[in-house]
């Protein structure tokens, strides 16, 4: 089948029929999977127990990056290609990324607390992070408030592309600004310096985690064009309707 048979909607829904069961099913398996890895992996020798934040931090924080790369690439796709997909796609990825983005903040900020002594500090890390949640909120806004659904997705399209230039600067801040969260140590030079005994439940939770955001963006362009064909007959039968009473 060529991939461009994924841009009718009918395939596409009729592939995501087949595929969405087996997806969610393999989320469950990865979370299980990783939540036993979990319990027993060993505590940090210097944070303790708390270091076990890092499982659901850590991958909030990719997932959160990774959503506005796809958002970008449908924006994208809307704004020069014109794919039938493409809007779809940027609107039921915009809630999934603004919920991985809060609970990276938040979970960050618990996790702050017992290591830096305060729950927030204005780092550079931090703030850009901040900045990606208030984009996410700026997105949502134009999607759900604007009155002509095309120039509000064209809106949030412009917005996705300017506010990629946030996702380079959330990578490097802590190699370029001062700042107090550590430098990269899981993709570096000479190899990861997470223990292996920690860094393989960390990766087996960000793998489920990927699953799980597949799993909701899938499900979520699936409603939104079954959505957007409900609301097409609606306005062809008002039309009908209007032109049988004169």
């Amino acid at each position: 089948m060529p991939i461009i048979d994924l841009a009718n909607p009918t395939r596409f829904l009729s592939i995501v029929n087949r595929v969405l069961p087996w997806l969610a099913a393999a989320t469950v398996l990865v979370f299980a999977f990783g939540l036993a890895r979990i319990m027993s992996a060993p505590d940090d020798y210097q944070q303790g127990a708390t270091v076990k934040i890092m499982y659901l931090h850590v991958p909030a924080a990719w997932l959160s990056m990774m959503c506005w790369g796809v958002m970008t690439v449908a924006a994208l796709g809307t704004l020069v290609w014109r794919h039938p997909l493409s809007d779809v796609a940027g609107k039921a990825a915009a809630p999934i990324g603004t919920a991985f983005t809060f609970i990276c903040l938040i979970t960050g900020s618990l996790w702050g607390r017992p290591t830096w002594g305060t729950y927030w500090v204005w780092d550079a890390r931090l703030t850009s992070m901040l900045v990606l949640f208030l984009l996410y909120l700026g997105v949502l806004a134009l999607y759900w408030t604007a009155e002509d659904p095309g120039r509000g997705s064209r809106a949030a399209a412009i917005l996705a592309l300017v506010g990629a230039i946030n996702i380079p600067i959330i990578k490097f801040s802590v190699e370029y600004w001062n700042t107090l969260h550590q430098p990269a140590s899981l993709f570096r030079k000479g190899g990861s310096a997470i223990d292996p005994s920690i860094l393989t439940p960390l990766l087996v939770m960000a793998g489920g985690f990927t699953l799980l955001f597949f799993t909701l963006h899938f499900a979520a362009m699936r409603n939104e064009i079954l959505r957007r064909r409900v609301r097409s007959m609606r306005l062809i039968q008002a039309q009908e309707l209007a032109e049988a009473r004169s």
